[in-house]
């Protein structure tokens, strides 16, 4: 095999590795039923128990990432020992590091993007807004790009970012996945909490 082959299968390997363990995510919160109570992408959302219950859906598709990852590794170690070694490799570098980078997050360094504390965080902000202990009279708490804003009277409740949460982008299909690929899933953009 010569070297630019070997380059091409293992790139090609990596780039399954990279791609197969994202799918849960990537493509299961995308299907046509699962969307109906959301506004269409990138409008804010309101805060409702559909959101609350996304945001926990996209929580446990992040995870179930750690169980497909097992197929390229599985596949990639059988390749370099009995098929194409280069795109064994290829697939079982990517996915490893998938595995290592999911296994970090348990101990330490970025959170996951989507978190039961984010999930609870948002039901409560919408539980006081529906009971009257909002920001104003008639409050209606909207999870924007940048933060959770009282589409009334202007508030910032938060500065939490919103992640990906499913809903179909209306960039064109490949330009919407390869952006979630290298986003991951978190979000695009970064707020600092404001110092009290």
């Amino acid at each position: 095999m010569s070297l630019i082959a070997g380059v091409g299968f293992f790139t090609l390997g990596g780039c399954m590795g990279y791609a197969l363990p994202r799918f849960p995510f990537l493509l299961m919160s995308r299907t046509r039923g699962f969307n109906t109570h959301f506004p269409p992408h990138p409008e804010a959302i309101p805060l409702s128990p559909h959101l609350t219950q996304r945001v926990l859906h996209m929580r446990m598709f992040y995870w179930w990432g750690m169980l497909v990852v097992f197929l390229p590794l599985t596949v990639g170690i059988l390749s370099v020992q009995w098929g194409n070694a280069a795109f064994g490799f290829g697939l079982w570098i990517s996915g490893g590091w998938f595995l290592l980078n999911r296994l970090q997050s348990l101990f330490g360094g970025q959170t996951p993007p989507w978190t039961k504390d984010m999930a609870l965080e948002l039901q409560i902000i919408a539980n006081k807004a529906e009971q009257g202990g909002g920001c104003c009279n008639w409050a209606s708490p909207h999870w924007q790009v940048a933060g959770i804003v009282c589409v009334n009277c202007n508030s910032k409740l938060s500065n939490m970012p919103r992640p990906d949460l499913g809903r179909k982008r209306k960039d064109r299909r490949f330009v919407g996945f390869l952006r979630l690929m290298l986003s991951d899933g978190y979000p695009l953009v970064s707020v600092e909490d404001e110092e009290e």
